[in-house]
């Protein structure tokens, strides 16, 4: 671990936070690195998180976000950064996971020279990380980004780059959602099925937008008030509730922050299938084995919401767009394999795709 400051509060969560622990480190290997970045004179407060790097060099987002203290930032930043190693080994990519936070209001404090000086930490990394997009982050911003460092994807178009992940992100949602109600409900028409999207930011929209255009009927919450009536502008047949998971659904759909999906959740909600685009969905290990005990179908996050790693190598790699488009919507094949191997193997939906990732992982060393 580097760090500039660190504090015995940080130090703790840095060894506890893992709720997915595994004895297995083939499973789930310990993190590589830990940087914390500071720079007095913008005010910039981030750290990067390398959990892996067997498969490649770690590639995830930037969030920011106004963490009430260090400790969560930290916490939060291994969560996601571990979940990216299983994403992208899941996705079949040959890439590590690590992710970023930056500790701050994006709408209060994120300035172009705060952007700047983060940049130039990532390239002190030398290519162990490669920034993108994420949670109070955009393509404009990883412009700036890109200005102190090479190691940057989902810049804006005019940048160089192929603009913001969350259209793809979305795709990879809804193409997974259909592989789950084909095996739910033998078919993978959504006409008249109800879903609830927690969260209508920069991916929740996108979602909204193709579940809409499937047939499906959609309810949408949101705590910020701008987001929402964006939100209600755009989609007139679609409905804005205060909590969509209280609600009568089909599908519930996560697109927010994690840890939404509660074991009271799992034990009260009328959904048959749980499928998001938000990382580290389940609080602990234990909802998931409420949700299989009621017959709930959840879509593993990371088996989901792949579809913006998955452009954001396409546009390292020199893909084409196409090639990017078709790698995503085939997240609709893997994430039907997940659901067949555990149901013909008699364990849960994660523990399914956990064996695909221990055997990838495997084979890298």
């Amino acid at each position: 671990m580097t760090t500039a400051h660190s504090s015995s509060e940080a130090t703790r969560v840095l060894a506890q936070t893992s709720v997915f622990s595994h004895p297995d480190m083939s499973i789930d290997p310990p993190h590589e690195q830990v940087v914390f970045c500071r720079d007095a004179e913008t005010g910039l407060r981030a750290i990067i998180a390398v959990h892996n790097t067997a498969l490649g060099p770690a590639l995830g987002g930037t969030r920011m976000y106004p963490y009430a203290a260090e400790a969560d930032a930290v916490g939060d930043v291994l969560r996601l950064s571990r979940g990216m190693t299983f994403k992208s080994a899941a996705a079949g990519l040959d890439l590590g996971g690590g992710k970023a936070v930056i500790i701050g209001d994006p709408a209060v404090h994120k300035t172009p020279d705060l952007l700047r000086a983060y940049g130039r930490f990532v390239d002190t990394l030398g290519g162990r990380y490669i920034t993108a997009g994420d949670v109070g982050t955009t393509s404009d911003d990883m412009d700036l980004i890109g200005e102190g460092t090479s190691y940057v994807a989902s810049k804006t178009v005019a940048g160089g780059g192929w603009g913001d992940t969350a259209p793809m992100t979305a795709l990879g949602v809804f193409y997974s959602l259909l592989a789950a109600a084909e095996r739910v409900w033998g078919s993978a028409d959504l006409t008249g099925r109800t879903v609830g999207v927690e969260g209508v930011g920069k991916v929740g929209v996108q979602l909204a937008d193709l579940l809409t255009g499937a047939g499906a009927t959609v309810l949408a919450a949101d705590p910020y008030a701008p987001a929402r009536e964006a939100f209600a502008a755009r989609f007139a047949q679609a409905r804005i509730v205060d909590d969509v998971r209280s609600a009568q659904l089909d599908v519930y759909a996560p697109c927010a922050m994690g840890g939404t999906v509660t074991e009271t959740l799992a034990g009260e909600t009328a959904a048959a299938i749980i499928c998001g685009a938000a990382n580290n969905q389940l609080t602990s290990p234990s909802v998931e084995q409420v949700l299989g005990a009621r017959g709930v179908t959840w879509v593993p996050d990371y088996i989901a919401n792949a579809g913006g790693v998955i452009q954001a190598f396409g546009e390292q790699q020199n893909w084409t767009r196409d090639r990017a488009q078709e790698k995503v919507e085939a997240l609709r094949d893997r994430a039907g394999h997940v659901l067949d191997t555990a149901a013909s193997k008699k364990i849960t939906c994660g523990d399914a795709a956990r064996l695909i990732v221990a055997e990838r992982l495997s084979q890298a060393r």
